[in-house]
């Protein structure tokens, strides 16, 4: 997907008025785009057929750098209902350019973790875990996706909490979100460290020219258990 910018319609955007309802500061006096999506992209009309054969899409999100009311500029933050089988979706992201800080929660509040990836970095977001992006940097971050095309996100969630358990301010600093009583300390872990066994280490994009049918586990995460487990 290199030059992917040169092949593409308009996005769809999200502005800081969407994300005001999920800010440490409610009263944050905010407006203009926050972040571009443009969704469903492939490279070629065979790809698309392939990656319509197994309901899987592929995305890209521009994230430019702000500070939005002290926090570093995120997504609204969603989950993933289940499927048919009792299994949460799954999502695979990859750092194109900058960098990102995936906030990942459990659904039933037992972990948080804060995943740091840079450039070239994948990061899967295991089923069952709600999950923002923060862009820390100074640079605009630039990242992909591959994810299941048969559900919805649910952001109500996030919304009535006023956003994920914890806020990350522009010092770098996580303050805990006040709605959520009770939460475990987030655990910091770089994206090499988190999912060790998942295979998807390199261009996500090349899964797809592959035909990997490991992406199968994008639509059954409990036929590829193996995946998510994490060590440490």
């Amino acid at each position: 997907m290199q030059n992917w910018r040169e092949h593409v319609g308009a996005p769809e955007l999200r502005y800081l008025e969407d994300l005001r309802s999920v800010l440490r500061d409610p009263e944050c006096s905010c407006s203009g785009p926050a972040y571009s999506m443009y969704r469903d992209l492939a490279a070629s009309p065979d790809d698309r057929v392939w990656m319509a054969s197994l309901a899987i899409r592929f995305d890209i999100t521009c994230i430019p750098p702000a500070i939005v009311c002290g926090e570093y500029v995120k997504t609204k933050g969603h989950y993933h209902p289940e499927n048919a089988a009792g299994a949460g979706y799954p999502e695979i992201y990859q750092v194109f350019e900058g960098k990102a800080h995936y906030l990942l929660q459990a659904r039933e509040l037992s972990e948080v973790f804060l995943v740091e990836a840079m450039a070239g970095d994948t990061v899967m977001v295991p089923p069952g875990f709600g999950h923002v992006t923060i862009n820390p940097g100074e640079d605009e971050l630039v990242m992909a996706n591959l994810v299941s095309a048969e559900f919805s996100s649910d952001y109500g969630f996030y919304e009535v909490h006023r956003g994920a358990a914890y806020y990350e301010l522009s010092d770098g600093t996580l303050e805990k979100n006040p709605e959520y009583p009770l939460v475990p300390e987030p655990v910091r872990v770089r994206a090499a460290g988190f999912l060790t066994r998942s295979p998807f280490r390199g261009p996500i994009y090349d899964l797809v020219k592959e035909r990997d049918l490991r992406l199968g586990c994008l639509n059954h995460p409990e036929q590829f258990l193996d995946f998510f487990i994490r060590t440490g």
